[in-house]
């Protein structure tokens, strides 16, 4: 078993007695003025910025965008920043910026457009070619549609706030559905990464610390021996992954304490794992024999400008040399910066061990992300991507892989993958479940393909399937526990109780939410007391966590099929009201709003609701279902 999966074992939630304050990067200058001044430049010190600090890259003199029906008119005045917005309804409003989001390679403009609630606007810069452009030149988007850059997916509070800031809370009003976020200072700063900083000010005159702080003063411990806290801390904001609490979690707060990580699923990735949607680094790095060995992300990032410690392939021949790199011994030595390995013309973009072993995607237009699982090549998979044809678009998989072959006759890596497994699961060809258990099962695997592997075990749910997998739900990875406990749906009540209670004290708070939800099911009085307190005290986390993201439509979806649940009719009409009212669109939503309003009061009110439901989705099957039954 691997080194990184057994630390996860031992390492302890973060509750500290007295928090420390935030205090801002500015007090940090003072003595740390070498690493305030890598920062400085940084796209974390810039991640957000005020108009005022005259970071804008943007034409505001002036210019004007066009696009599918809406216009916008950029100026500056004696105000600030404006933007003058025609929609494609033909109604004109005029935005003062409110901030800035980035500096290259496109800038981000925050409209606030109601007290409190900031809007990411949909026309961006380009700050290549110095032009503006359209985030989602394909999409038809008008003002009454949720994905709007005024609706709630587009909402900085909510969507993006806790990512560009310090000490962030977003504290959303859910009777008034309002903002009054706060935040230490905008941007990333000293304290995101390292904490609150008064405790450190006062272990600088001489004060006495607080026992649950580390030496300086701090809630973070960076440095020797700390990789997996370090790369969890940068974790927090470079993957994608729900979180459970109201704003940034303190620094230092194991990762899985604080969100739900999202496995390898369709739509994020594709079936062997590499990227297809933005997904943020983590879930790819952690399918690495890099992040397996102990590699960090400060091997290859400096820590305050965030910039890679070198340029080109010295950034990887640091390790991947003749000369190797004491601290990983198991790396085999020798050239691979060659023509001999990487079998390309030196100094062409096929030589860059990036090009071969970090395919590219771009997102936001513009924005290229590399995959960070830095794996060999596979298009003898046949799985529609690898690196070899994004460059050779003229040639195919098959082309692609018998130049490898070529190449490198004997290589032991051309073996079977976990990706033609999930390919078949995911296109209706598994017809049993015996090669996801064999990989649910294995740990010499990533334990987020394990926990992958567990995810799609999910259509072979059996009493079989839930014995087979019950040693999961003490894995050493937090992932593989909470995606494991839904396979045991199947299992007899007394083996549910008895595998799953356990999770309900794990030392992690997504696992016991995940835990919490799986008792739902499980009827109150097949429980001890000493059980159903538990379970009532994992309710309580999990119920916290939703509170947390009420200005989310989906979270009332999920409330509403709670609500279903507990056969409470009239609470989840309420929710799926709220899913109509947040997102207008949410086709699943409609029908059954139609549905309960039938239920709750009768048809009448089931045919007003559909009607209000047909005139924001009027070609929807299943509203048009509806009014073929409730004819009067």
């Amino acid at each position: 078993m691997r080194a990184a999966f057994l630390f996860w074992m031992f390492l302890p939630a973060v509750a500290f007695a007295q928090e420390p304050d935030y205090v801002g990067s500015g007090r940090c200058v003072e003595c740390h003025t070498v690493e305030a001044e890598a920062w400085a430049a940084s796209h974390h010190a810039l991640a957000w910025t005020e108009v005022e600090a005259r970071h804008v890259a943007a034409d505001f003199d002036g210019a004007r965008f066009d696009h599918d029906g809406m216009a916008v008119e950029f100026s500056t005045s004696s105000d600030g920043l404006r933007a003058n917005v025609t929609e494609k309804d033909g109604v004109t409003t005029e935005y003062g910026v409110h901030s800035v989001v980035g500096i290259a390679p496109l800038q981000q403009f925050l409209f606030e457009t109601e007290p409190g609630r900031l809007q990411s606007f949909d026309v961006v810069w380009d700050t290549g070619p110095r032009q503006w452009f359209h985030l989602y030149p394909d999409q038809d988007l008008p003002p009454d549609d949720g994905l709007h850059w005024t609706g709630p997916y587009k909402n900085w509070n909510a969507r993006c706030a806790e990512c560009h800031a310090t000490g962030y809370e977003k504290n959303y009003e859910v009777q008034t559905r309002s903002y009054d976020s706060t935040q230490s200072e905008i941007g990333v700063g000293c304290e995101a990464c390292h904490g609150p900083g008064s405790a450190h000010i006062d272990w600088t005159q001489g004060q006495t610390l607080a026992g649950d702080l580390n030496e300086f003063g701090f809630t973070m411990n960076w440095g020797r021996g700390r990789t997996e806290v370090e790369i969890q801390q940068c974790a927090g904001c470079h993957s994608r992954r729900e979180a459970h609490g109201d704003g940034n979690p303190i620094p230092g707060t194991p990762y899985h304490d604080a969100y739900n990580l999202a496995v390898l699923r369709p739509g994020l990735y594709h079936s062997d794992g590499q990227i297809l949607d933005e997904v943020y680094v983590y879930g790819s790095f952690l399918q690495s024999k890099m992040y397996a060995q102990g590699v960090g992300c400060m091997n290859c990032h400096d820590p305050h400008s965030a910039e890679l410690k070198a340029d080109g392939n010295s950034i990887c021949t640091q390790c991947h040399s003749p000369v190797g790199n004491p601290e990983f011994p198991t790396l085999t030595t020798k050239e691979y910066d060659t023509s001999a390995h990487h079998h390309h013309s030196e100094d062409s973009a096929g030589a860059q061990c990036k090009s071969c072993h970090m395919i590219e995607r771009v997102y936001m237009g513009v924005d290229g992300r590399r995959d960070h699982s830095f794996r060999i090549p596979r298009p003898d998979l046949g799985l529609g991507q690898d690196a070899c044809t994004d460059c050779h678009q003229a040639e195919d998989q098959a082309w692609a892989a018998q130049q490898i072959e070529e190449w490198f006759p004997a290589s032991t890596h051309r073996g079977p993958h976990y990706g033609t497994t999930f390919q078949a699961a995911l296109d209706g060809r598994a017809d049993a479940p015996g090669a996801l258990l064999g990989i649910a099962t294995d740990t010499a695997q990533p334990g987020i393909v394990r926990a992958t592997a567990a995810y799609l075990l999910q259509s072979f749910g059996s009493a079989d399937v839930a014995e087979k997998t019950a040693s999961l739900l003490s894995d050493t990875d937090p992932l593989v526990r909470a995606n494991a406990m839904v396979l045991q749906r199947q299992a007899a009540l007394p083996d549910q109780v008895q595998r799953l209670e356990p999770l309900l004290s794990d030392p992690l708070r997504n696992v016991r939410i995940s835990a919490a939800k799986e008792f739902l099911n499980i009827p109150g009085q097949a429980l001890t007391p000493e059980q159903q307190e538990k379970v009532a005290q994992g309710m309580e986390e999990w119920q916290g966590a939703i509170a947390n993201r009420l200005d989310f439509p989906e979270t009332h979806l999920v409330l509403g099929g709670m609500a279903l649940t507990f056969r409470n009719a009239p609470a989840a009409e309420r929710a799926f009201r709220e899913v109509v009212t947040l997102d207008p669109q949410r086709t699943e939503a409609w029908p059954m709003l139609v549905q309960l309003a039938q239920i709750n009061r009768g048809p009448d009110a089931a045919r007003g609701v559909l009607q209000e439901g047909l005139r924001v989705l009027p070609d929807d099957p299943g509203l048009l279902q509806l009014r073929t039954q409730l004819a009067p």
